[in-house]
């Protein structure tokens, strides 16, 4: 039997609608029937359950609330100032506007309070596994006996949306899996999506999924029903399974007109639809942004609570210190996203009788920075052997497993991708994935997302072209490196021997301000004279001179031709080089691991790596020329690949499409004479079956 609100819930309730329909209507854009619909389950979930502290929204052991259905993000902006963040009233006023902390879509590093950056469906339900992960790891890691230090849990609300994205699959079957019993998914079921009802695309019983996931697993028939949403939450709280409550609620809850239709999910419901629904939850229909003072007691109780729980937390910690000081000192380093006092100082050096490809390389500094950083923390889609990517000795997480520092990913790219920006929004922890560079496609969103965030996360993406080989075009990048270069924020790093796959590694550790991508070889590459040398240092500039311009005598002259490449190309670039040089052109070898940082230097020190006067430049990379122009200018050349690659061994692959030296001392030659420029790529006719016309 459902149960009556007391005149408070309800009023407190009504109150997250009216803000969310006001807001949206003044802004005449957004989503007003989801947070019309869910606003009992929030409203419990926030008042009875969550333990968080609107005065100090980064207190560590708070419970974390990701808004995955981030349309309805006017639920969240209500809850933050109802609950006395640093949110005001006169921001929910400003809703969607130039400026405001309102925006469309809740943004993490914006707004006090939100956690995650959501609105792409289901996203924040794989960051919400990433954190429930996270909070299990540093658990592991600092919990003792007596003292539980880290003890919160993750709560998600999700809709139908979040429910049909594959990601959210991914996820949802991993967590199962991994058992993680402190995290809580509400779904809000209203079956209505934004084209009409769900019935039209979707039939398939979401709570028997979940099932089959390993989920516990509850349904609230009466989304107004406070008390059965509380029930339900209870008894999720006693599973040591996660937990998925489908609640049935009311998509536009209250609009005479709008209640249960497509309309109320993703526009204004017009000014006479909130006169008439203000109406049917008994309000005055010309109070615009009211809040009852009896419903603003109730919600405000949140900043007392809150700053009782952290008080009561640091009694605990400060024990804990007393005991543990060690354990203490190096939780409050890794909160505080502080690198350990030389951790960079074992680093591995390679001479140049130690070839390897990029991947042996950057597997070999994962081990020495997994043993100087341990907030490191991550795995792979089920390329562990390919990618490298295990810490040695560190142990394989999993439910019997917590302190483990190898995460088994699956073969879920996408998910792993939103996992690992749950983790780094969680704190504590450093976290790595990889793949393939082909399948960062599948990743896109939540590197997109880690990019807009700013976080802290490293991607692993080896097999980087098509000198892979024989497993052919299907895995062989080609438009990748371009695609992620025009990501804002993203540091695509592409080392050229072992020595830069080092310093690449150095670069993304220390960076603390967004994600950055390590694309790294197969095969096996010569490690460059100078890069033992200047490659630490030349790498965290983005771009550096690896070989400059000599006379006869051996003395650096200005160079009249400049050779620009990355990854398994640069050697290249420097055979070439040295004929150019033998033949009477001084030339110069760039090395452009990452575009990005070099944007970022100086434009004496951009100027000064490629003289502006000089203008016979020649870049080589076997991807699509796209960016390259930049750099190359008007006069120059980019040798590069422009279709899809074969199957056969990466060496004959590399010849086919002309990615040798000689043919770039060819293009080098015609630049040098004015013969030759734009955009070079051979076509290796007759050899491409998948170029055929049907």
């Amino acid at each position: 039997m459902t149960s009556a609100p007391t005149r408070p819930d309800r009023l407190a309730v009504d109150t997250i609608r009216t803000l969310s329909i006001d807001a949206v209507q003044a802004a005449d854009s957004g989503h007003p029937g989801m947070p019309m619909g869910a606003a009992p389950m929030a409203y419990v979930l926030w008042t009875r359950f969550l333990r968080h502290a609107p005065h100090d929204p980064s207190w560590p052991n708070r419970d974390r609330f990701v808004l995955s259905a981030g349309h309805g993000s006017m639920l969240l902006y209500s809850l933050l100032y109802l609950t006395g963040y640093d949110l005001s009233l006169d921001e929910i006023k400003r809703f969607r506007q130039l400026g405001s902390r309102t925006p469309g879509h809740p943004e993490y590093g914006l707004t006090a309070g939100v956690e995650a950056t959501t609105g792409p469906l289901g996203q924040g339900f794989a960051n919400a596994v990433g954190m429930a992960i996270a909070e299990t790891h540093l658990a592991a890691e600092f919990n003792r006996p007596g003292h539980e230090i880290v003890d919160h849990w993750t709560y998600t609300i999700c809709s139908d949306g979040d429910m049909q994205e594959g990601i959210a699959s991914e996820a949802a079957s991993l967590a199962g899996h991994l058992r993680l019993g402190k995290l809580v998914a509400l779904y809000d079921d209203n079956h209505v999506q934004l084209d009409g009802p769900t019935a039209w695309a979707f039939s398939e019983n979401v709570v028997e999924r979940f099932d089959a996931y390993g989920w516990d697993t509850r349904h609230v028939e009466d989304g107004n029903d406070l008390d059965a949403i509380a029930d339900a939450i209870e008894a999720a709280r006693q599973d040591p399974r996660p937990s998925f409550i489908a609640v049935r609620t009311h998509i536009g809850y209250g609009s005479p007109n709008r209640h249960d239709t497509s309309k109320a999910h993703g526009q204004a419901l017009g000014e006479d639809e909130v006169r008439l629904t203000k109406e049917a939850y008994g309000w005055d229909p010309d109070r615009h942004f009211y809040v009852p003072d009896e419903a603003l007691s109730v919600f405000r109780d949140a900043v007392a609570r809150g700053d009782e729980w952290v008080r009561e937390w640091q009694k605990r910690f400060d024990a804990y210190r007393r005991e543990f000081p060690a354990e203490a000192a190096e939780l409050e380093r890794r909160l505080a996203r502080q690198l350990p006092d030389g951790w960079d100082r074992d680093l591995p050096s390679f001479g140049p009788d130690q070839a390897q490809a990029t991947r042996q390389a950057s597997g070999a500094a994962i081990q020495a920075i997994g043993k100087a950083v341990p907030e490191l923390f991550g795995g792979s889609a089920d390329l562990s052997e390919s990618n490298l990517t295990d810490i040695k000795d560190g142990s394989q997480y999993g439910p019997k497993d917590r302190a483990g520092r190898n995460i088994r990913f699956g073969v879920r790219e996408h998910a792993m991708g939103g996992m690992a920006n749950g983790i780094a929004y969680q704190g504590g922890y450093i976290p790595y994935v990889g793949t393939f560079l082909t399948f960062s496609d599948y990743m896109r969103g939540s590197v997109r997302l880690a990019a807009l965030s700013r976080l802290h996360v490293i991607y692993v993406w080896t097999h980087d072209s098509i000198g892979l080989g024989e497993d052919g075009p299907t895995h062989e990048p080609i438009e990748h490196l371009a695609a992620l270069r025009a990501i804002p924020h993203l540091w695509v790093m592409r080392p050229g021997d072992a020595n830069e796959t080092v310093a690449a590694w150095r670069a993304a550790i220390a960076r603390s301000d967004g994600p950055t991508a390590l694309a790294l070889s197969r095969q096996k590459l010569p490690v460059l004279t100078g890069t033992q040398e200047h490659a630490l240092a030349g790498v965290a500039r983005g771009a550096y001179v690896l070989a400059d311009a000599t006379d006869g005598d051996g003395r650096t002259v200005k160079p009249r031709l400049i050779l620009m490449g990355t990854g398994s190309e640069l050697q290249l670039a420097v055979a070439a080089r040295d004929r150019m040089q033998a033949g009477g052109v001084p030339t110069r070898v760039v090395s452009m691991p990452c575009w990005e940082l070099f944007e970022e230097q100086a434009p004496a020190y951009r100027d000064e790596v490629l003289p502006p006067d000089v203008t016979a430049r020649v870049s080589i990379e076997a991807g699509v020329s796209l960016g390259w122009d930049r750099w190359v200018g008007p006069h120059g050349a980019m040798v590069s690949v422009q279709t899809f690659g074969l199957s056969a061994p990466g060496t004959q692959v590399m010849d086919a499409f002309g990615i040798t030296a000689d043919h770039l001392v060819q293009v080098a030659q015609g630049v040098v004479e004015g013969r030759v420029h734009g955009v070079i790529a051979t076509e290796p006719a007759g050899l491409a079956p998948h170029a055929a016309k049907h």
